[in-house]
């Protein structure tokens, strides 16, 4: 192969996301939806048209989750997890979506909802990047079937940008990824928060075959004597000053 062509070869890898970047970066998007109307036809969309043409762009691994809860709660929620070699990615995802006649005709009844019967309540849209002891997204190693599966979505908010760097790393430098490795808590990803409503914060997704496990997986690492040692370092204690978490479950369609 020819310099013009490794060239022209690299641009395309380049284009459809393919080349693998130092550290990847995440977007969390949330839906928000009044009733299983507006989720029904939220989660075809995604399904249906959303989600296969973000695979012909390049993006192989989308998660999607919905929280476990009950059936009767207010608003209904579901989690798209979207992992990208760059933020301008992301911005060049909706751009080609937008001039794709496929997606436009796959998802029309959701592109062209009229104002008095939306999808969708509103949705909110987190954008992190991975941290360097884990710069890539991973496929937890479960053998449950998917619907017993519980993953774990973790924020951790801080008091100041100082203290919130302090406990990123805590996780990094100070082994506390390694040690959830080391207890096989199937991290699919951490990453720190760049844009949303809750910053200066971080957050994390662990995996487990069901809340049983979770819940042993829990009990193993706080009386571990690493996690011990970790915590009562001087310099990483009050590191987090509000704990979000939120249990999820994927769907039929979910590549996590």
């Amino acid at each position: 192969m020819n310099k013009k062509w490794i060239l022209i070869y690299l641009i395309l890898l380049t284009f459809t996301g393919y080349t693998q970047s130092k550290r990847d970066f995440y977007l969390i998007r949330v839906y928000h939806c009044k009733n299983d109307d507006q989720l029904i036809r939220t989660e075809t969309f995604i399904e249906k048209a959303w989600k296969p043409a973000a695979k012909r762009y390049g993006i192989t691994k989308i998660g999607v989750f919905k929280p476990i809860t009950n059936d009767t709660a207010v608003m209904k929620k579901l989690y798209l997890l979207i992992p990208a070699p760059s933020t301008d990615h992301f911005y060049q995802l909706e751009d080609r979506m937008m001039g794709d006649a496929r997606f436009q005709g796959d998802g029309a009844e959701y592109i062209q909802t009229k104002h008095d019967h939306p999808t969708y309540e509103r949705f909110e849209t987190i954008v992190l990047r991975a941290f360097t002891d884990m710069p890539y997204l991973a496929t937890p190693t479960l053998k449950n079937p998917a619907p017993m599966r519980v993953y774990e979505l973790r924020s951790y908010e801080s008091a100041s940008e100082k203290i919130y760097r302090k406990k990123v790393e805590m996780f990094n430098e100070g082994g506390e990824i390694k040690l959830f490795k080391r207890l096989n808590f199937n991290a699919v990803f951490y990453g720190e928060v760049l844009s949303g409503t809750r910053m200066p914060n971080l957050m994390y997704m662990t995996s487990f075959e069901n809340m049983n496990d979770r819940n042993e997986h829990w009990k193993s690492f706080v009386v571990d004597s690493e996690w011990k040692r970790l915590s009562s370092m001087p310099e990483y204690q009050n590191t987090v000053s509000k704990i979000d978490i939120v249990f999820l479950t994927p769907t039929p369609y979910s590549d996590l």
